[in-house]
């Protein structure tokens, strides 16, 4: 397995240089995860990706480093001490400094090319040259990676590049040439689009921004309607508006626009509307961090919006699941009439990963809108054993469907009885009754039989997936882990059954508060012995994990 880093300024080109590279190494059988780490500016400052690549599955990022590819000098200053004993580093011929590099006249060939910006492109023929990835598969790459009026002077650049160093690594092949590869946030547009989205309104709000975009761009394809809003509270009631119409709809934002959000989730919950609202997370409050990553509003959004409600909180684990998951997510907000909210972040994201090609056959069919109780009178907020009441769509046949935000009786009309109020309130929570049966336990990882259990969700997944595989070939077993996916409600029955065995139960969380530890023992009376927290803005890695516990003296 390989890892290396490309860095450089905002505006140098880097992007390109990331997407030459990583789709050259899937194209040649690589698995390939590739992570972002920029900064909030236009131009200047500094932004480095990393990209690993290897014959197996990868599901953490790593700062130990094969390679070092230097757009400008101050990447390596900053990058060179991960760099281990046999590393390289590549950058332009004009850098100053006493370390061994491989330099190539990087900005001197670009300007004779007539591009200064191909220098990236050259740096990217060289790597994938000291790695053996054949030259072949670069025309076909070039062609998805650059605009046509830039191709023959990007493919003269590569070739530079190509030529003008030797190959240090062998080829280690790899069986994932015919597999996706996609980012966290394209993922969730598909999810999305498989499961039936008709409209998609939203307002830009980095990391949660490539969404709309994703689907601005392949809206006339997909048949999705997708309206950029004036602001956030507009957004969700757009959404809101487009599901009471009878079309699946979605809006999706960052902590800050959820704020804005949550009056309208109530107006979801209580009409009885469903809605999918994503939250990709970055840290907070206020403008926090935009280009960041953090999970630090798990507790924000279970209770957003005053009184009380059904809801579904559903946090993305990695980039299958955010496809299945998404889809999955309409279907019970269908179902059961609520809203349903995803919960992902920066890192899942912008995180580019190699990805088995999604199987639409695994996509739940859709709720059908009116039962067959439903065939005489129709009353809206009907009361029913299970709380979900006939829904019709307004248009269809010679019914009035009601909605209101005020509290209402069976037909939709606003009413202040104590006695229906409470009739009401008791139907709506009913749903949680069979929503309950409909839970995703969270996915086991490590020893059945372990004295050491961590508990993580979302994106923590991939980190502790590879830290539990580190730990037990270290200590030789011992370490599991359960990350949850549906969090809310909360499903207990994993959690309870490995608890009972565990001497350490050990929360990682991207948060200052450790916010499913507290969850959990508000939920269940479980309490966890410990806490690996990280909120920087950056992602904890699988090393960083092991390393932790291993100096903390877990053993499992």
């Amino acid at each position: 397995m390989y890892n290396i880093l490309i860095g450089g300024a905002a505006g140098q080109g880097i992007d390109t240089t990331v997407s030459i590279l990583e789709k050259a190494f899937k194209k040649s059988g690589y698995f390939v995860y590739t992570v972002k780490d920029f900064m909030s500016r236009v131009r200047g400052g500094h932004n480095f990706m990393l990209i690993r690549f290897g014959n197996e599955e990868i599901t953490s990022h790593s700062n130990k480093l094969d390679g070092i590819i230097a757009l400008n000098e101050e990447t390596i200053r900053l990058h060179q001490s991960k760099l281990k004993k046999d590393g390289f580093i590549l950058c332009d011929s004009n850098f100053k400094g006493d370390f061994e590099a491989i330099r190539i006249p990087m900005e001197e060939k670009a300007k004779e090319f007539g591009n200064p910006r191909v220098s990236g492109t050259i740096a990217a023929g060289a790597v994938l040259k000291i790695f053996g990835v054949d030259f072949n598969h670069l025309e076909n790459v070039l062609d998805t990676s650059v605009k046509k009026a830039y191709f023959q002077v990007n493919m003269q650049a590569v070739h530079y590049g190509y030529e003008a160093t030797d190959n240090i690594y062998p080829h280690m092949g790899g069986k994932y040439k015919d597999f996706m590869l996609i980012n966290g946030n394209q993922a969730l547009a598909l999810g999305a689009i498989a499961a039936g989205l008709k409209f998609y309104s939203a307002y830009p709000m980095s990391p949660a921004t490539p969404i709309m975009e994703y689907l601005s761009r392949h809206s006339t394809a997909a048949g999705v309607v997708m309206e950029q809003a004036e602001d956030e509270i507009a957004a969700i009631n757009m959404a809101i508006g487009a599901s009471y119409a009878g079309v699946r709809a979605m809006t999706a934002t960052s902590g800050g626009g959820f704020s804005l959000m949550v009056e309208a989730l109530g107006l979801s919950g209580i009409a009885e509307i469903p809605v999918v609202v994503a939250d990709v997370q970055r840290p907070g409050p206020a403008t926090g961090l935009p280009t960041r990553t953090e999970q630090s509003d798990l507790k924000f959004v279970i209770s957003a919006s005053h009184g009380e409600f059904p809801r579904m909180v559903i946090a993305l684990r990695n980039h299958e699941d955010a496809f299945y998951q998404t889809a999955r997510a309409f279907h019970l907000a269908d179902k059961y009439q609520i809203p349903v909210i995803i919960l992902s972040d920066q890192y899942l994201g912008d995180t580019t990963s190699t990805v088995k090609k999604y199987d639409l056959s695994e996509i739940p069919s859709n709720a059908p809108l009116v039962s067959a109780a439903d065939e005489t009178k129709y009353i809206r907020y009907r009361i029913t054993e299970n709380g979900i009441s006939p829904r019709r769509i307004p248009g269809k046949g010679d019914y009035f469907v009601t909605a209101d935000s005020d509290e209402h009786d069976e037909y939709g009309f606003i009413t202040e009885s104590a006695d229906v109020r409470v009739k009401m309130v008791d139907k709506r929570m009913r749903k949680l009754e069979g929503l309950m049966e409909e839970l995703i336990e969270p996915e086991f990882l490590g020893d059945e039989d372990c004295t050491t259990l961590l508990l993580g969700w979302g994106s923590t997944y991939g980190p502790i997936r590879e830290a539990i595989t580190t730990l037990n070939d270290i200590s030789g077993g011992k370490f599991g882990a359960l990350v949850f996916g549906d969090i809310y409600p909360l499903p207990v029955k994993a959690l309870t059954k490995y608890a009972k065995k565990a001497k350490n139960i050990i929360n990682i969380e991207q948060n200052a508060t450790g916010q499913l530890a507290s969850l959990i023992r508000e939920v269940t009376g479980i309490k966890c012995t410990g806490s690996i927290l990280k909120y920087d803005g950056r992602q904890i890695s699988g090393e960083e994990i092991a390393d932790r516990l291993i100096k903390e003296g877990y053993n499992g």
